[in-house]
């Protein structure tokens, strides 16, 4: 006989609770030079009944503290007490834009990643993993405004400048057209230079998927022309175990074209590309991908990626071009010769959400030609990876060296999580900005 709902909670939980403390997991064997770069080592899988699982809880910044950058730099908190900011965006006035939001409720009677014993024990762990990471909070569903008139590295406006979104993650101004990537719909308003509130009612570009939104974030960018914006949609699962069907239009870059709201897939086989940046000597599209969990702490890495018209990058059925993920069923082994083989991984379980290439003239030469990467860090490896900002040096266009560590600290000495970094973005002057979901601020990182 089934027991009656009460009881079966009762009893899930604390069964749930055994196994997350049983869930110690496997440790990380390889130095991280071996899981970095355009080659990495990767090992064979390692799989249990549930996941590694080792976070950070969160206990946040001292009203004094912050994380910590390179000598020769100053690190100021543009503004703090924010409601878990993910994204920076930097307008031509100078106004920073900083998007509040967090992942949407799920549609009632749905299930992410089945309805079984095994599955509900997972989904129940996920959500006190998130709670204890800091990311349990409701959505604040808005963009504040910040203005540093002065220019001493903190706002003295801190102004909402649109609320009542879905969602909201990525940002761009094409014109005078402001346009927000929701949850479930590309959305514009009209923008005027040096406005600091949104009265217009959004109106809708294009639908995106949505659903049970397993990766909800979607960001934008558009090109130089302002003709094309390009959208990152993330799939609705680890690796397909909701069906194919809900995986329809997901893990996914679109391009959507401005004047007609029309769009078509640009590349896909990404399972959650969570920011977009454009290389500035060759203009080529860039991309940070967070990869599949559960194969162990050194599978698999997340990578930064060249987007290609076209390209299909392995998502779900195989990794890193021709790993295959015998998780998945059926098995496809067309696509999987059909992979396109990542450019450059960043170690696995890193978790990057933003990504910014460097502007001339911003940063001193060690940092004046690459990628800063926001890294907002692990649950599913051990030891703690991530929790900071990272430089990829270019040459010519391409990686040219191993990631180099430039705002660090937003993890104490015992392992607990003071901040998270999430997007990052460049201001006017040429400082870094850095959204920090959990210590509830931006951080601006300027040359001394």
């Amino acid at each position: 006989m089934t027991p009656p709902l009460f009881m079966r909670r009762s009893l899930l939980a604390p069964a749930a609770a055994a196994l997350l403390l049983a869930a110690c997991g496997d440790a990380a064997k390889l130095a991280p030079e071996a899981e970095t770069g355009p080659t990495p080592t990767l090992p064979a899988p390692r799989q249990a009944l549930l996941p590694t699982v080792n976070v950070a809880p969160v206990v946040g910044w001292t009203d004094t503290a912050g994380p910590t950058a390179p000598d020769g730099f100053a690190v100021t908190a543009l503004a703090r007490g924010l409601d878990h900011p993910r994204t920076v965006y930097t307008l031509p006035n100078g106004d920073v834009l900083v998007v509040e939001s967090n992942k949407p409720p799920k549609p009632e009677g749905s299930h992410d990643g089945g309805s079984g014993l095994v599955a509900r024990i997972k989904q129940w762990v996920t959500s006190q993993v998130m709670k204890r990471a800091g990311a349990g909070v409701p959505s604040a569903n808005r963009i504040t405004l910040l203005r540093d008139a002065d220019h001493d590295g903190v706002a003295e406006l801190k102004q909402v400048f649109m609320q009542n979104l879905n969602s909201p993650f990525g940002v761009v101004l094409v014109g005078n057209e402001l346009f927000i990537a929701n949850a479930d719909a590309l959305v514009k308003v009209p923008y005027a230079d040096g406005q600091t509130q949104v009265t217009a009612a959004p109106v809708k570009v294009t639908d995106l998927p949505a659903g049970i939104n397993h990766h909800w974030t979607k960001h934008v960018v558009a090109n130089r022309e302002g003709t094309k914006l390009y959208v990152t949609v993330g799939s609705n699962s680890n690796v397909g175990e909701n069906g194919m069907e809900a995986e329809e239009g997901r893990a996914a870059v679109w391009e959507v074209d401005l004047k007609s709201g029309e769009k078509r897939l640009f590349a896909s086989g990404l399972r959650n590309p969570t920011a977009l940046a454009w290389e500035p000597d060759t203009d080529v599209l860039w991309a940070v991908v967070n990869e599949r969990d559960e194969l162990g702490s050194d599978l698999v890495p997340d990578y930064l990626t060249s987007v290609k018209d076209g390209a299909f990058y392995g998502w779900p059925w195989s990794y890193y071009g021709g790993y295959v993920d015998a998780r998945v069923n059926p098995q496809r082994p067309d696509r999987v010769a059909a992979a396109v083989v990542p450019d450059y991984a960043l170690g696995s379980h890193r978790a990057p959400l933003g990504i910014a290439f460097s502007r001339p003239g911003a940063m001193p030469v060690e940092f004046a030609n690459g990628a800063f990467i926001g890294e907002h860090g692990s649950w599913n490896r051990k030891p703690l990876a991530g929790y900071k900002v990272v430089f990829v040096p270019f040459i010519g266009g391409r990686p040219s060296g191993p990631p180099v560590d430039f705002l660090t600290g937003f993890l104490t000495a015992d392992d607990k999580a003071q901040g998270r970094p999430v997007g990052v973005a460049f201001d006017n002057s040429g400082a870094l900005l850095v959204a920090d979901d959990v210590g509830n601020a931006v951080w601006r990182v300027r040359k001394k």
